[in-house]
């Protein structure tokens, strides 16, 4: 008799999530999604923030159990979900990750060029459907927004989707602050349809609020954290350094799956034409790259050990606000400052320093906002519902500007 492979999983968020059918579970299974348990969900910002350990993976199963409780919702208001549907959409926000590179963003930034860690993800699922007897074009017409259904798409990737409110809450754990701690369980309990769009009641207006405040105050207390930004800029310059001397003959150090993307200059189009690239890509995780990092600390050449030594031993580059971008000569002052110093032409002096905006927009009021429904029927934007003075601010894009360098010791 064969064994049901439904199983119980002990979240330290949510408590014992369920997987509550067999399709869910084999794709839990999939290679693919177990990569996900070898990437950190916050990527650096364990640099700032040590308990962030968490993973990808365990987002992704929060993300699952909360989809479950809103499809309950919806279904108590009156919705007609199938249990097709239903299974659909919570392997869409499952997989909605997958695709994601080591260090979230870093290595498209520094590795690949021309393709989203959204785009990677459904190729991914179509390749995982293909490998499950096709289990999964309802789930990937959710995840892209072409099932005629369309709240199932914003349960997923909206404004106010299943991913957000796992995100913001597991994070705040982990990293010890209260900033992120929303309500998910509230703000669920307060979702309805309206002409088969997402929506809130209008008593879920304040929850709403603190969503959208939390979501503000997480992105520049942890995500955008001037130290995690620094740690940021100095993993893409190794990467890029690291990239520069393969391309040039160097033989480096490193595992199969990261070499050959050192070797290559991989874009958007050899992903969808070439199936070793996905294969490779799906074979990268934090590992490959602390791993090398390691070893390229005695490697010759001075730009990617210093730099790798300073990863490693955390002596990451400095951060200073800047007011408006560097102009000539100040670029042209750190240019020879660092050329002087390491003996090493304009050209790698560069590695030593960088400028980078960050950029932080909260809400976006569009058709695609946050509505809420009055109870005599009419529909309004989050930012016209709410009679908080600030909250129109939070749909604008707000910047701030850094130059990061590293520290010499003269």
């Amino acid at each position: 008799m064969q064994t049901k492979k439904r199983k119980i999983i002990n979240d330290p968020v949510f408590g014992f999530i369920t997987i509550p059918t067999e399709t869910l579970y084999d794709i839990i299974q999939h290679p693919y999604l177990q990569r996900l348990t070898r990437i950190k969900q916050l990527g650096l910002s364990s640099f700032v923030y040590p308990g962030t350990q968490h993973t990808r993976f365990q987002h992704s199963l929060g993300a699952m159990y909360l989809m479950g409780e809103a499809i309950r919702q919806l279904r108590w208001v009156g919705a007609t979900i199938t249990a097709e549907e239903e299974e659909a959409a919570l392997a869409a926000i499952l997989l909605h990750d997958i695709g994601h590179a080591p260090f979230s963003h870093v290595l498209e930034n520094s590795l690949v060029s021309g393709i989203t860690h959204e785009e990677i993800s459904l190729l991914m699922m179509h390749e995982i459907s293909h490998e499950l007897n096709g289990c999964l074009p309802m789930a990937i017409s959710i995840f892209d927004g072409s099932y005629p259904r369309y709240f199932l798409h914003q349960l997923v990737s909206g404004q106010l989707d299943m991913d957000r409110l796992d995100y913001l809450r597991r994070d705040s754990f982990y990293a010890g602050v209260t900033e992120g701690s929303i309500g998910s369980a509230q703000i669920i309990r307060m979702l309805d349809l309206y002409k088969e769009r997402l929506v809130v009641q209008e008593k879920g207006v304040y929850s709403i609020e603190k969503f959208l405040l939390a979501r503000r105050l997480m992105y520049w207390q942890v995500y955008l954290h001037k130290t995690s930004i620094a740690a940021e800029q100095l993993l893409i310059h190794i990467l890029s350094r690291a990239k520069e001397l393969a391309m040039t003959g160097h033989q480096l150090f490193a595992s199969p799956a990261l070499q050959f993307f050192l070797n290559r200059h991989i874009t958007k189009d050899a992903f969808y034409h070439s199936p070793e690239v996905l294969r490779h890509y799906a074979s990268l995780d934090d590992s490959d790259v602390v791993s090398a990092i390691k070893v390229w600390m005695a490697y010759p050449d001075i730009v990617l050990s210093t730099l790798s030594n300073a990863f490693i031993n955390r002596r990451l580059y400095k951060v200073s606000v800047l007011r408006q971008p560097l102009s000539h000569e100040e670029i042209q002052q750190l240019t020879v400052r660092y050329a002087t110093h390491f003996g090493v032409n304009d050209k790698d002096a560069s590695y030593f320093w960088a400028e980078e905006k960050v950029a932080n927009e909260t809400y976006v009021a569009n058709d695609d906002g946050i509505k809420v429904k009055f109870k005599n029927g009419e529909l309004k934007d989050i930012t016209d519902a709410s009679d908080m003075f600030n909250l129109d601010m939070l749909s604008k894009e707000a910047t701030k500007l850094y130059l990061c360098y590293l520290p010499l010791i003269d």
